[in-house]
């Protein structure tokens, strides 16, 4: 770890009462801490801004498995991306729905590329790509 340093920030009284309470509700123990993961998160942001840097991240999708070839389309943009996708989880929710979770690693904008093809693929009714950083750069 590197040295720390310390720094003074004004904050209007309001606005610190309700940081205090999130945090609290958060569980950090000392704004330090908070005040560090809102640095780093936004740092992060700027990483997937760049097509070209490396990421690491999960494409949510739930879908009706009873839509016609839906999970053989899904399964074949797997396969045209499999390079980006490191693993699946696959999970029954009732009869007609599923839930797949898939962790994708590569470039920022080959990520956004594969989220999209999932997500927008007729039949899925909800889709979503979280991403993070690989911790390289932080």
């Amino acid at each position: 770890m590197s040295e720390l340093n310390r720094i003074g920030v004004a904050i209007d009284s309001d606005l610190l009462a309700k940081f205090d309470a999130l945090i609290q509700d958060r569980g950090y123990t000392n704004r330090s801490e908070a005040f560090r993961d809102l640095i780093r998160d936004e740092l992060v942001q700027k990483i997937w801004e760049k097509p070209d840097q490396q990421v690491v991240g999960t494409v949510t999708l739930v879908y009706d498995h009873h839509v016609r070839m839906l999970s053989e389309k899904l399964t074949g943009i797997q396969h045209d991306f499999h390079h980006n996708i490191l693993s699946t989880l696959h999970v029954h929710l009732d009869h007609d729905n599923c839930l797949e979770v898939l962790i994708v690693k590569g470039k920022a904008a080959d990520v956004q590329k594969v989220a999209d093809a999932l997500i927008s693929t007729k039949g899925v009714k909800h889709g979503r790509l979280t991403l993070t950083t690989t911790g390289a750069d932080l």
